[in-house]
């Protein structure tokens, strides 16, 4: 193990913030294809049942139609893609798509309770999920990972305040 250890610390896989930019990065590009797929027919007819479910994103059928809705969806997920990718250069861009990447995935997370045929009655249903289910619960590990780059975002803006305000660093600090 020793070996490994040494190999991979060889790679750069301690280098300061290797976590957060390779986080960072795997967020614009998974933001960059989600919201290329919205703009074909078949992403649209395949959203019809997680979107038509979610209680936070079922308005968007009666305002702007299935295709429209796929179009705002997909507009939205290259925006915070945009937002992400301005992250690395500028926390508070960074903020801000980490916000609407937590948003999209909070969304897509509340659909599971509600998606028809999401439990495997074959198999005495909850909480032997379908691919319908699985599919929506890797969107707990990505909202994660959308808390955690608006952590690092808010803490890095945080202390960048502090060190160009030696006003704000000088004041005493309520407990």
């Amino acid at each position: 193990m020793t070996f490994v250890t040494r190999v991979l610390a060889k790679l750069g896989i301690l280098r300061a913030d290797f976590d957060y930019h390779f986080i960072r990065a795997s967020m614009v590009i998974l933001f960059l294809f989600f919201g290329y797929q919205k703009w074909f027919a078949y992403e649209a007819q395949a959203l019809i049942p997680y979107i038509s479910n979610g209680p936070l994103i079922s308005w968007l059928y009666p305002v702007f139609g299935i295709r429209g809705a796929t179009y705002f969806l997909g507009v939205a997920e290259w925006l915070f893609s945009g937002l992400l990718f301005l992250g690395f250069w500028n926390r508070k861009l960074g903020i801000l798509g980490a916000l609407g990447s937590c948003f999209s995935f909070a969304a897509t997370i509340t659909i599971i309770p509600f998606i028809p045929n999401g439990w495997a009655a074959s198999a005495g249903g909850f909480p032997a999920m379908t691919e319908t289910v699985a599919f929506l619960l890797k969107d707990l590990v990505l909202l994660a990972v959308s808390v955690y780059l608006l952590r690092q975002d808010v803490l890095r803006v945080s202390q960048s305040a502090k060190e160009f305000s030696p006003a704000i660093a000088a004041q005493p600090q309520h407990t």
